[in-house]
């Protein structure tokens, strides 16, 4: 029955976003369906938006479905198999039909009461401005160095899952002969991550992937410790996935000369040995220090960060993370999260980057109450909602916060609150932090690992979470609006939804 479920849902998705010929390409992620298309025209964003399993649609270098965690990873084979037969079964392309205009009242202008759709509306121009803004070299460069580990996040989570019940397990005294087998699943994919990083960096950057690999397993290959380098032995692993993305950087353009300058008849075996050669020796005699240092900076920094500025830091990173994935920017972050939780097993920045999410929430909940007419709106919310407490935001942002504006600002308050409260007992000497990437909200319980003990760091961001949550409802409702908003917000555009009455639909309460 799920199977069917999630063939529904891809089914019912492929018309709207044009068909099969429509599709170029076809990815996932954590929360998002990613889909390359020809024509942007042919997409139904308001029918997709309508459908149950969509949380949300975020535009960026792809056209990204919102179906949440889980969800997304059902669907995504589902869908792909459905374009494949269709290609198959008609090869011929079929357009789909254009979206329906959306036309204006009878007196020409827009109605003074706003919907949900017409804020969603909002945010997809807004989305489309930022699309714009962010069309920079840098940008492009951080999303492409972003593809690089998004595919890595589900074992990153995986194994950070085992870990953590590898140490409860041995806290508690349970089972000592299964938790050495759990340490070697937890530890295996770390060991090796390097490689994962080498292989998709040349993938993404136009090489062939395995060289990528190639190249960065000489980082993690234990025969390095005989290898001096500025007065120094080299250790296994030194530099990390910092050293493995510059070495198979190096390797994708040393494999492009060769391709352009070696002879055909001589490219299948010279061109694999140089690349792997050269890029080999610059890794070995340069980049795996140079990254070694680079990579125990940032973890010296962040440690240093939280422990002599805990909590003004994480009031800034708090309140300042929802701009940052505005401007794209979040996306330098990920190889920073994944050099310290090679480091130190895990990442002590994103609990606090996660109460950028509880205040998105407590202000969502603000707005929901200030606004008690408008059914339209407070239907939106309520059906977001259960993916913002786990962590999925951009339903919220995009169809609630980011389009009034003000509860968008007021949403980071929250956030800088809760941020400030996980910081300060990171000063307080209680650290810790995810040892994966990608969940946030409640969904980051499982992943949370500290110094402290795991009651004590449960109740830590428990804590953060709540002070978020009513930060962000405080500010929301006190100053999240101005009178004029009100007045023009707080208004019922629905219409009646029993035939044959003049009584309006009534709205359910908040779950």
């Amino acid at each position: 029955m799920s199977t069917d479920k999630n063939r529904a849902t891809a089914a019912a998705i492929l018309p709207l976003v044009g068909g099969p010929d429509n599709i170029t390409s076809i990815a996932h992620c954590m929360t998002r369906l990613r889909i390359g298309l020809r024509d942007r025209s042919l997409v139904r964003d308001e029918a997709l938006r309508a459908l149950p399993a969509v949380l949300g649609v975020v535009e960026d270098d792809t056209y990204q479905i919102v179906l949440g965690p889980g969800t997304v990873a059902r669907v995504t084979p589902e869908f792909e198999a459905l374009v494949a037969q269709a290609r198959e079964a008609a090869p011929t392309p079929t357009p789909a039909p254009a979206p329906t205009p959306v036309t204006a009242g009878a007196d020409g202008k827009t109605p003074q009461a706003v919907t949900a759709e017409e804020l969603a509306a909002q945010g997809q121009a807004l989305k489309d401005a930022r699309k714009a803004r962010n069309a920079t070299p840098f940008k492009l460069f951080l999303r492409r160095v972003a593809n690089i580990f998004v595919p890595l996040i589900p074992a990153l989570i995986g194994c950070g899952i085992i870990a953590g019940l590898g140490g409860m397990l041995t806290n508690l005294g349970w089972l000592p002969t299964l938790v050495p087998a759990l340490a070697a699943i937890a530890s295996g994919f770390m060991s090796l991550i390097a490689v994962f990083v080498g292989f998709n960096t040349a993938k993404e950057f136009g090489g062939t992937p395995v060289l990528g690999g190639a190249v960065a397993a000489i980082i993690v290959f234990p025969g390095v410790a005989k290898i001096e380098v500025f007065g120094e032995h080299l250790s296994p692993g030194q530099g990390g996935v910092l050293g493995a993305l510059a070495a198979a950087l190096l390797a994708v353009q040393v494999e492009k000369w060769c391709r352009k300058w070696v002879p055909e008849a001589l490219d299948v075996l010279v061109t694999p040995t140089l690349t792997v050669l050269v890029s080999g020796l610059v890794t070995l005699f340069g980049l795996m220090f140079l990254a070694g240092e680079v990579s125990a900076a940032i973890g010296d920094f962040a440690n240093w960060l939280l422990a002599t500025g805990g909590a003004f830091a994480g009031l800034v990173l708090g309140g300042l993370f929802l701009p940052l994935v505005m401007l794209g920017l979040h996306q330098a972050l990920i190889p920073i999260h994944t050099t310290l939780i090679e480091q130190s097993g895990y990442t002590v920045l994103l609990p606090i980057l996660a109460m950028a999410g509880a205040g998105q929430v407590g202000a969502a909940i603000a707005v929901y109450y200030r606004l008690p007419r408008n059914g339209s709106l407070r239907t939106t919310i309520k059906s977001a909602l259960p993916a913002g407490f786990l962590g999925v935001g951009e339903p919220l942002i995009y169809g609630v916060s980011l389009p009034l504006g003000r509860p968008f600002v007021t949403a980071c308050v929250g956030g800088a609150a809760g941020g400030a409260f996980v910081g300060l007992f990171n000063q307080l000497g209680v650290g810790f932090g995810s040892s994966a990437i990608g969940p946030s909200g409640w969904a980051l319980f499982p992943l949370l690992d500290g110094t402290s003990g795991t009651g004590t760091t449960l109740a830590i961001y428990a804590g953060g979470l709540g002070v978020g949550y009513l930060v962000g409802f405080a500010a929301t409702y006190f100053f999240g609006f101005t009178p004029r908003m009100l007045a023009d917000l707080n208004t019922d555009p629905l219409p009646p939804a029993t035939p044959g009455t003049t009584e309006p639909t009534k709205e359910p309460a908040l779950a």
